[in-house]
Parts: structure tokens; C-alpha cells; sequence
């Protein structure tokens, strides 16, 4: 039986990944940081750290020979900037050199849209060719996370795949996805511009299964793929989706307003989160809002072509698992 080594297991992903590899079959040991509800089942051995400490890691990593490790952990909303450079790129480093060192077989790591920033125009998408163009220190960190990751590749440490996930959603979401759902009903989500701007999105179940091709597929080593749902589909179409889902299958009050904005608003908010972030300071909702009239869209038609992936779930399915989730836990949207 293959065993996985996973980070961020209690995270968003890391908790759908870690029930897709149970169902294959997969033994698994995973990172989770201290403090954290060990919630992850008897039949999966649990080691406490934080991927800043290069002891966590090695312990994480002992005795793994062969191993696959899943990197899903890392910081999207911090606090403060440096934090994107202190988690994303060093403990990303820390985590390799204890991996290549305990002589595991490959590393599949979860990247982000960011270290490509926005498409150039409506009608692109992204692909493995597209250039770096970081958006803010998120994506900045996440670039410098995929160099260091392919630097492993190239010295032969250790066989890599960087996965690429746009905005991903699905059972076991944080806060900031049910305040989006809250905010829905309650017509105060903004859709700034005309809301025909285009975002890839990725559910959960998708991502688990492009992540685990990454890891089995021998072909996978050295490179990069882009994992979301069949196609991208337009802010106007995910808020009403989601609207349509409360309203009509939840049987959920929503108001059918929407908080309607110039594009400015993006612009503004973009001048404004590029200033803090200068000073060291990360503001999570202008920095969201000054990327609402953005395209953020990619293609996965190499992770298709090469690694077999195929999407099952799109955004209707995948948003009633979401809700159906979000009832079936308590969690009050």
C-alpha cells in the first residue's frame, strides 16, 4: 500500500484529499499544525508542525522512503506580508530538503493562478507556457515556491509536479466561502463592472483527483498542470448559480439584489492594496475586491491530454454539495 505524506490535511483541500487517497487505498501520514482538532480518522497517523520548523518536517518525513508527499498547506490571508515568504516559500524549502533527504519518491505541490496574475485580455486562458506575471506578494511567494520547487526537479533531489488551482470550493470551505454564500443572499456581493469577467474555479473533488493522477502518473515528473473544472464561468454566473441554489433547492430567503459597482472600484481597491502591502500590511477584502473585475481563467487541456484528468463535477453540482454541506454541519450561511 503507497503511502502519502500530506500537509495541511485540516485545511480546505487537505480534508478532501485526504478522503479521496483513503478510498484508494493510500496509507497516509499527515502535517497538521499545532492546536488543531485531530479529526482525520484512527486510520490515519497524525504528526504535529509547522512547516517553518525544519524538525517538524524531518519528522514528518522520517521513515517515508519512496513516499509521495501532497503539499497543499500554505498562507493565502495573512496578517502580514512577510508571512506569504515565511510559509510559502521557506517552509516549502524546508519541507523539499526534508523530503529528498528522507529519499521520497515525488512531491506534488499546490500552487495558485496568482504567479500568473490576470489574463491579458477576455478571451485568453491560461496555460503551462503562460509567463510569470505575480499578482501582489500571494502570487509573488507562489512563484518563488515553483522555482524553488523546480530547482529540486533539475538537481535530481526529488520528482516534482506543480498543480495549479484557481479559486476552489467545496465541502469543508472556511469562513471567508460561507460569508460569500452570506453575502449572496443578502445581495451584498459586489459585481464590479459588467460581471462577465471570466474566473476558473476548481471543486474540491476535481482537485483531489488531478492531485492524485499528478502523483501516480511517471509521466507527471518535472512538470506543471493547471487543475479547475471543465471550463471557466463568469462572476455573473457563479453569484447567480449559488442564488439560484439557496432560493429554489434550500428553500433559503434571498433578497435577488445585487451590490453593483464600476470597475474604478477594482482599480481603487488594486492602488490601495498594492500601497499596505508595501508597508508589510495585508488587507484580505480590498485585496479580494481589487481583483472582482478581473479574468482569472486557465485551460487544463494538458492535465487532459497527459494525466487523464477529467472533471466530473461543475459549478451547479458543485455549489449544492457546498450548501448541502454547509446544512448538514450547522454551518449557518
Amino acid at each position: 500500500m503507497q503511502l502519502a505524506l500530506v500537509t495541511g490535511a485540516l485545511g480546505w483541500l487537505g480534508q478532501s484529499l485526504t478522503r479521496a487517497l483513503v478510498k484508494s487505498e493510500w496509507r497516509i501520514r499527515a502535517l497538521i499544525l499545532p492546536g488543531q482538532r485531530e479529526a482525520l480518522g484512527d486510520q490515519i497517523e497524525v504528526v504535529t508542525g509547522d512547516l517553518r520548523n525544519p524538525a517538524d518536517v524531518q519528522r514528518l518525513c522520517a521513515g517515508a522512503e519512496k513516499a509521495v508527499l501532497f503539499h497543499t498547506a500554505g498562507i493565502i490571508h495573512p496578517q502580514r506580508v512577510c508571512e506569504f515568504y515565511e510559509v510559502n516559500v521557506a517552509g516549502t524549502k524546508n519541507l523539499l530538503d526534508a523530503a529528498s533527504q528522507a529519499g521520497l519518491r515525488r512531491a506534488v505541490v499546490v500552487s495558485s493562478n496568482s504567479p500568473c496574475g490576470c489574463n491579458p485580455h477576455p478571451d485568453h486562458l491560461f496555460d503551462e507556457d503562460s509567463p510569470y506575471a505575480p499578482y501582489m506578494n500571494y502570487g509573488r511567494s507562489k512563484m518563488l515556491m515553483e522555482l524553488a520547487v523546480q530547482e529540486y526537479q533539475r538537481a535530481g533531489k526529488l520528482e516534482t509536479v506543480i498543480i495549479r488551482a484557481p479559486w476552489f470550493y467545496g465541502p469543508f470551505q472556511p469562513l471567508r466561502q460561507t460569508l460569500f454564500f452570506t453575502m449572496v443572499r443578502e445581495g451584498k456581493f459586489p459585481i464590479v463592472g459588467g460581471g462577465e469577467n471570466l474566473r476558473s474555479m476548481a471543486y474540491v473533488d476535481n482537485l483531489s483527483q488531478g492531485l492524485i493522477l499528478a502523483a501516480v502518473r511517471p509521466q507527471a515528473s518535472g512538470h506543471v498542470y493547471w487543475i479547475a473544472d471543465e471550463r471557466p464561468y463568469s462572476m455573473n454566473e457563479v453569484v447567480d448559480t449559488v442564488e439560484r441554489l439557496l432560493r429554489d433547492e434550500f428553500k433559503i430567503p434571498c433578497t435577488g439584489k445585487r451590490m453593483r459597482l464600476p470597475g474604478i472600484a477594482s482599480e481603487c481597491a488594486w492602488l490601495i492594496d498594492k500601497t499596505t502591502q508595501a508597508m508589510g500590511i495585508y488587507l484580505q477584502k480590498i485585496h479580494v475586491l481589487s481583483e472582482m473585475n478581473k479574468t482569472i481563467a486557465c485551460s487544463t487541456a494538458k492535465a487532459q491530454r497527459e494525466l487523464g484528468y477529467k472533471p466530473a463535477i461543475d459549478l451547479e453540482e458543485g455549489m449544492r454539495r457546498s450548501i448541502q454541506w454547509c446544512r448538514d454541519t450547522g454551518v449557518r450561511i
